[in-house]
């Protein structure tokens, strides 16, 4: 599937945004910009069932084929958010950034029997303002109003199609290109003990203090600073 994208700049280095459950390009409206001063030429996706892209079945392999499909080969940089993690994870050998960056990715999603499940991640669909603002309590009010708008045409079943992955484990064995684990403080996606693994298998992984799972709007200067060496510097 063809996905819609959304461009800022026209440098001369290509940078991907991948987002995560829920959202669209919109979430990475600071990022975006952040990047095109560095000199990239940044696109962002909109998922299946998420903004402006098509809508049909879905799973991890879906969401990877459809930004292999829509993205090109060979950018400078590659950046997922939580699913969108997981999809670039699935399409990194495909897509061949020089380096990739996985924001808290979704690689271990707490079974139903912890008390998670895909039918819980549906009900936000219907989320007040109110819920919005008290589970993210540093956002900006501009991240709270995009985030009403992305749940607005948002397609939950989305995450009814990951129900098979709620429980699993799906940490990498190791990775495809230079790789940066950017993780939330705590992160309910990577332990202490998975995060050393993945150190292990040759990841590098850097915590962002104090931030919530959505790094790049809970402490923006914290997720740029985190990403330092990974990413070109302002000249």
């Amino acid at each position: 599937m063809q996905l819609h994208t959304h461009t800022w700049g026209d440098g001369d280095r290509v940078a991907l945004l991948i987002h995560g459950m829920m959202a669209d390009h919109r979430t990475w409206r600071r990022v975006g910009p952040a990047l095109a001063e560095r000199g990239y030429r940044v696109i962002a996706v909109d998922l299946r069932g998420h903004g402006a892209s098509g809508r049909g079945e879905y799973g991890p392999e879906l969401f990877a084929e459809d930004v292999v499909e829509t993205l090109p080969a060979g950018a400078d940089l590659a950046i997922g958010h939580s699913l969108g993690g997981l999809t670039l994870s699935l399409a990194v050998d495909r897509l061949k950034p020089r380096r990739a960056v996985f924001s808290d990715p979704a690689w271990h999603m707490a079974s139903p029997a912890e008390g998670m499940g895909p039918e819980l991640f549906a009900q936000f669909k219907s989320a007040p303002r109110e819920q919005i603002r008290a589970m993210n309590p540093r956002w900006d009010e501009a991240d709270v109003d995009i985030e009403l708008e992305t749940l607005a045409v948002w397609d939950e079943a989305t995450a009814l199609g990951l129900g098979p992955l709620f429980g699993a484990d799906l940490l990498p064995t190791a990775p495809v290109v230079p790789s940066l684990v950017q993780l939330a403080d705590p992160s309910f996606l990577i332990s202490p003990e998975r995060a050393a693994l993945l150190e292990e298998r040759g990841f590098e992984v850097r915590s962002v203090a104090g931030a919530g799972h959505t790094i790049h709007r809970d402490d923006f200067d914290g997720f740029m600073a985190s990403l330092e060496g990974w990413i070109r510097p302002l000249q």
